[in-house]
């Protein structure tokens, strides 16, 4: 049975199957889209050093015949043969695409798979749909990777260029265009499955024999069956725009019966004894005031009730709002809470904002991603785009919406343990379910960090929340003559995202040898990163009162490429 693989997940491929000749087949398509599907050959520094390993439709196939295009066949859109024990040693990742060729978004695709079959049976497959993605034209489906042994991840990670963006962002170069072989003089090759409505699961290395054939999802085709026409993606919460409805018309405010429009003459009609100033008593251009909020310069509101024909009910009065319009242009006397006359109680009747186009700027931010910054303090995750469970922060929920369920996170005996002795103990929460869950903490800047198989080392004190599917550790970086011998610190590493939290705007400065940051202050740095205790403690220097009391720091070298995360506060 086919091993369901999610965003992020990883697996060796020995688990998988003990077979080294793969079939890889991809099913991607939306109405009226056109997709290059490409296998990158990338070194072990992920760049694309040799183009002879850019598998696509112009180079089917590399010198060795280790990576092959095999083409639309068993209900893939597009298929690839990998004989893993063939691939050269310089060639360390295979990268799986998809690039749209013509206009659309990724969005706009349905249900599509990237899958493994070996011996002629399905043994991974990694689902995906539209509803994932956004505006990118691009996705990165999934990864084989040598790490001691070939290995399998399945990524999903969109991308906002085309075919050749991607052939940039590995390091190769876009030469011109060729005109791709005619279809019919590629033959197939001899072991991949024929063509037509019965032909089976591809098998590679394996005899001939029958395979009992695999339910698929509602969502795919079945095995050795042409592809069904694409689905439109079925729409989700928050994957489009939320739009509120103002207030005050588009073509302006509408003013009441009998009354010139704004403007033409002063609005002594509304009983406004200042000119310049709209029905509310405050200045037209007065932006950033919330709904009901008292102006303090309006003089009507401070004064005795005038008599009829003037503002209405005074200040207070039960049933009338500051952020209410009507009733202050209304002629004569209503009593509080009765209809307004001529229809007008919907209509605002100043110049001023109504109360949808004050709160644009507040509402939420629809995206179509797990990760989404609300602002720069508040962070929002879709728990139904991967379905992948999260960890947080206990107490760091401020508002979900559908069905999440909420449970504590334990981390052991021995977890608790080292959290105490180390003091890098979390106290953590799992969220897991359908829906949105927005997380805070004491209003500190939340900062996302995506890991793509690397690694980061950030503070316990600094980590709000995290995917559940990252591997982490405390790390101990030692140090001689400072209290208890060493620090530590927890230590991220997969695929996923971390939320780092910090007091303020943090500066990221890249790792040279005199890059030194204060033990307190700082907030996290790349895994590879050398990190050297670097003590000022002294007899002479503590004998006598005075000192600066900058008595640990911590020297960090490595590689051009790493990077440490320093906050303007120190815990």
């Amino acid at each position: 049975m086919a091993r369901e693989f999610q965003r992020g997940h990883k697996a060796k491929i020995g688990d998988l199957t003990a077979g080294t000749d793969l079939y890889v087949g991809v099913q991607i398509a939306g109405p009226g889209l056109t997709f290059d599907i490409s296998c990158f050959g990338l070194d072990a520094d992920e760049r694309l050093t040799d183009d002879r390993y850019f598998i696509f439709f112009n180079q089917p196939k590399s010198p060795e015949e280790s990576i092959q295009l095999l083409g639309e066949q068993a209900g893939d859109s597009e298929s690839f043969r990998v004989t893993l024990d063939k691939i050269p040693p310089h060639i360390h990742k295979l990268s799986f695409t998809a690039a749209l060729d013509g206009a659309g978004q990724v969005s706009q695709i349905g249900p599509g798979y990237i899958r493994i079959v070996a011996g002629g049976e399905e043994v991974a497959r990694y689902s995906f749909t539209g509803s994932e993605f956004s505006t990118e034209r691009a996705v990165m489906l999934g990864d084989f990777y040598l790490k001691d042994v070939w290995r399998f991840a399945a990524v999903g990670q969109g991308f906002d260029g085309g075919l050749e963006a991607l052939l940039k962002n590995f390091g190769g170069e876009v030469a011109e265009e060729a005109e791709a072989p005619p279809a019919a003089a590629q033959g197939a090759p001899g072991f991949a499955p024929p063509p037509g409505p019965a032909a089976p699961a591809p098998s590679f290395g394996a005899p001939a024999a029958p395979v009992p054939q695999q339910p698929a999802p509602d969502f795919g085709p079945p095995q050795g069956a042409p592809p069904a026409a694409p689905q439109p993606p079925a729409p989700q919460v928050h994957s489009a725009p939320t739009i509120a409805a103002p207030l005050v018309p588009p073509g302006g405010p509408v003013p009441p019966p009998g009354v010139p429009a704004p403007g033409q003459q002063p609005p002594a009609p509304y009983g406004q004894p200042t000119p310049g100033q709209d029905p509310y008593g405050q200045p037209q251009a007065a932006p950033g005031g919330f709904p009901g909020q008292q102006v303090p310069q309006a003089p009507p509101y401070g004064q005795p009730a005038p008599p009829p024909g003037g503002y209405g009910a005074p200040q207070g009065q039960p049933g009338q709002f500051p952020g209410q319009p009507a009733p202050y242009g209304q002629p004569g006397q209503q009593p509080p809470g009765a209809p307004y006359p001529g229809g007008q109680a919907a209509v605002p009747q100043g110049g001023g904002p109504g109360l949808g186009v004050v709160l644009d700027k507040y509402k939420e931010a629809p995206t179509g991603q797990r990760w989404t910054p609300q602002n720069s303090r508040l962070i929002r995750v879709d728990l139904g785009v991967d379905g992948q469970p999260v960890l947080a922060r206990q107490g760091s929920m401020v508002l979900y919406q559908g069905k999440v369920d909420f449970s504590y996170k334990g981390a052991g005996f021995r977890g608790r343990i080292v959290g105490n002795a180390t003091g890098q103990e979390m106290q953590l929460m799992r969220c897991t379910g359908q829906g949105q869950v927005f997380f805070a903490e004491n209003s500190a800047h939340v900062h996302p960090i995506e890991l793509q198989g690397d690694a980061i080392c950030v503070s316990a004190e600094a980590v709000l929340a995290f995917d559940e599917s990252l591997q982490h550790e405390v790390r101990r970086i030692e140090g001689h003559g400072i209290p208890g011998g060493a620090l530590f610190t927890m230590q991220f590493q997969g695929s996923g995202t971390i939320v780092v939290k910090t007091q303020g705007t943090p500066v990221v400065l890249p790792v040279t040898p005199t890059t030194f940051a204060d033990a307190n202050a700082i907030v996290a740095w790349s895994a590879a990163s050398q990190v050297i205790i670097s003590s000022q403690v002294s007899l002479r220097r503590h004998a006598y009162p005075g000192h600066s009391g900058e008595t640990v720091n911590l020297q960090f070298r490595g590689a051009p490429g790493n990077f440490i995360v320093v906050q303007p506060y120190e815990v």
